[in-house]
């Protein structure tokens, strides 16, 4: 086996729950209370429907929750579903190699936790392993990516791993076994992002969540994989990156913890928009600023996102969640960047189309990654110009546990009551003292 996967699989199978940083913990119970929020307001999505509806024609063993929902469906398959309505919303959590990961991670834990008893800090510490697996993965291959091996969309190439992990964990199986788990994971990586602005780009977080769940369901009842999913020269990283050091993988593990560079969202849509947003919002405080004032608004990025710069004016509700320009004049106009700003009806709206068409952008390498600079001029002449250096919610500038707690109060309460809210924020945050973390799937499910 090689050396790589050894000590990945040593580390999945035997780090210690109890050795796992207290705030490290604490980090991982915030992107969990963070996505069950999200996925509970994703169920609303008559799209997720789809899904369900296969699932019934199917005849799906009814096993685990669907969250937001009062059907129950097979366990690979609430995975599929949770990762869906998680990322749904495109309001989940964004490592700074741009993996979400909780969408794709977290509900291969929660299904397992329907299978058998496992503490609500076994899965807390399973999640946070299995984050720490496909963020060292994703920041090792997207810093030495091979030539068109970006146009993948990470979050599932390496969600998958980390879903793999997460479930062998829970699932207790051995070393050996956990190789073979990362390979039957690795080779199912899959999604592409000129999909981006569909139903499909949730559908990879789904699909993640159940094909790692699958890997190590598998590996568990005797398949095998290979084992040098990593280390072989044409195995997940000789087909998406080159030049690297491997040993990078594996540096440092227990020691240095990837969950610290994951921030959680304000705004419900594509993290690269959030700085525009930060910058418009700032601006639109400006004495004289309305949107019938604005003559034109410069915008300047460090590079592009080829996802959100290809539609000035979006053509459905999950496609305005991937426009610059959507983005930054729902900003200017609206004040805010929620989910109600990122529907089929203001994709068409007319003060918000004349508005896009006064704005330009362009990439200046002198900026720092992840910044934006935005000039706004009126039309008696006044300029005004806004600099964000760290977005709102990203690990420079995090969002405090009262504000991810209000995001969750706001989105859970448009699909559960009241009492049912105030439950399961209490849980939420004292998770690690279940002592069956299945209570927490109960609750997600619709009243």
């Amino acid at each position: 086996m090689g050396a790589t996967e050894t000590a990945l699989a040593s580390f999945v199978a035997n780090y210690p729950t109890d050795e796992v940083p207290p705030e490290i913990m604490h980090l991982a119970t915030r992107c969990i209370m963070n996505y069950c929020g999200v996925a509970l307001y994703g169920s609303l999505d008559p799209s997720l429907d789809i899904l369900l509806g296969l699932f019934t024609s199917e005849g799906a063993s009814p096993h685990a929750t669907i969250i937001g929902k009062s059907e129950r469906t097979s366990f690979l398959n609430a995975a599929l579903a949770n990762g869906y309505s998680g990322h749904l919303e495109d309001y989940d959590d964004t490592h700074t190699s741009v993996i979400h990961p909780t969408s794709p991670i977290f509900p291969a834990a929660l299904a397992i936790s329907e299978q058998q008893t496992v503490s609500g800090k076994d899965v807390v510490a399973a999640y946070a392993i299995g984050a720490e697996v496909a963020c060292r993965v994703g920041s090792l291959i997207s810093a030495h990516f091979l030539e068109g091996a970006e146009a993948w969309h990470i979050t599932n190439t390496c969600g998958v791993l980390g879903a793999a992990s997460a479930a062998g964990r829970l699932f207790g199986l051995t070393e050996p076994q956990l190789v073979h788990a990362l390979a039957v994971a690795g080779t199912q990586a899959m999604g592409v992002r000129e999909v981006f602005g569909s139903m499909c780009k949730p559908f990879h977080a789904g699909k993640a969540a159940q094909n790692g769940l699958l890997a190590a369901t598998l590996v568990r009842r005797g398949f095998t994989g290979t084992d040098n999913i990593f280390t072989g020269s044409r195995g997940f990283m000789g087909v998406m990156a080159k030049d690297y050091d491997l040993e990078q993988l594996t540096e440092g593990l227990g020691s240095h913890w990837e969950l610290p560079a994951v921030g959680l969202k304000p705004y419900a849509c594509g993290a690269g928009n959030h700085a525009l947003i930060d910058a418009m919002l700032a601006l639109r405080k400006r004495e004289g600023v309305t949107p019938e004032a604005v003559q034109h608004v410069h915008g300047s990025l460090r590079r592009f996102a080829p996802n959100l710069i290809r539609h000035r004016h979006p053509l459905s509700a999950l496609d305005t969640k991937f426009s610059y320009f959507h983005a930054m004049s729902v900003a200017l106009v609206h004040g805010t960047a929620l989910p109600a700003q990122f529907t089929e009806e203001l994709a068409t709206d007319l003060v918000l189309h004349a508005l896009r068409d006064k704005i330009d952008l362009v990439e200046d390498e002198s900026q720092s990654r992840g910044s934006a600079t935005v000039t706004m001029t009126l039309t008696d002449g006044r300029t005004y110009t806004a600099r964000i250096e760290h977005a709102t919610g990203t690990p420079g500038n995090p969002l405090s546990d009262a504000f991810i707690e209000e995001k969750f109060r706001a989105l859970a309460s448009a699909v559960l009551p009241g009492d049912r809210v105030e439950r399961l924020t209490q849980m939420l945050w004292g998770i690690q003292k279940l002592d069956d973390a299945s209570a927490l799937a109960k609750l997600l499910a619709a009243a």
